[in-house]
């Protein structure tokens, strides 16, 4: 018996590309599949969830949203990976900066994420874990952006389950070197160990925790234009 379709994917077998690239809004989704992507299908749209396969530069790529949180891109990447026959999903979202050297609109390519999220204990490890993006999609993705004259921060991010965070955990997390926090990769990373296939996160720096600096909320939708590219000529 077929998994597909799902409760949550009414895409049919082969709608989805071998890459997906993941944004959380579905309004990003639309944005990317317009912008950048010949004859680019709806091929799911369940509670507005946007998702579309076209071509960029001759390669089949898709674009879904996942949704705000790791129960949300919890559910849509375990579906793609497993059901879908999905190889790579490359995460491209905003991120609120933590450490100091971390500005407005720079890139972020999270090597691995922390989290405060117990989604992680379903595969039987009682332990803290903080799981690794795939090494072949970052490298390609360093290479990419240096090629576009880009230089990326990378190293570990914070995925939370918490947005409005009262225990000061970001003080404490920039001491260790953490990057930015946002709340999704941790998940996608797990499901892709889990799956055995591969997954990135590229973010775009949205805010600063400690400075105050932020960037408009349609500008985050529409301007943040830099990890989609690069995501894209990797995919």
């Amino acid at each position: 018996m077929s998994n597909i379709p799902t409760p949550h994917i009414t895409a049919k077998e082969g709608d989805f590309a071998k890459t997906v690239l993941m944004p959380g809004d579905p309004l990003r989704s639309k944005f990317i599949a317009e912008t950048f992507l010949t004859d680019a299908k709806l091929v799911n749209n369940v509670r507005g969830v946007q998702g579309y396969t076209g071509t960029y530069k001759g390669k089949q790529v898709s674009v879904m949203a996942s949704g705000m949180g790791m129960p949300s891109i919890g559910i849509y990447s375990y579906e793609l990976f497993n059901y879908y026959g999905v190889e790579n999903i490359i995460r491209v979202g905003s991120i609120g900066g933590i450490a100091d050297n971390v500005k407005v609109r720079d890139l972020i390519f999270a090597m691995s994420a922390y989290t405060n999220s117990n989604f992680g204990r379903q595969f039987g490890f009682d332990g803290n874990v903080a799981p690794c993006a795939s090494w072949k999609l970052l490298q390609a993705a360093v290479e990419a952006a240096e090629k576009m004259g880009i230089t990326p921060h990378v190293g570990p991010i914070y995925s939370s389950d918490i947005f409005y965070d009262e225990s000061g955990a970001a003080g404490k997390l920039k001491n260790l070197g953490v990057l930015g926090v946002e709340m999704e990769s941790a998940a996608l990373y797990l499901n892709a160990a889990r799956a055995g296939k591969n997954a990135l996160c590229i973010c775009t720096v949205s805010d600063h925790i400690f400075t105050g600096e932020a960037v408009p909320a349609e500008d985050r939708q529409l301007t943040f234009t830099q990890m989609m590219e690069v995501a894209l000529e990797i995919a």
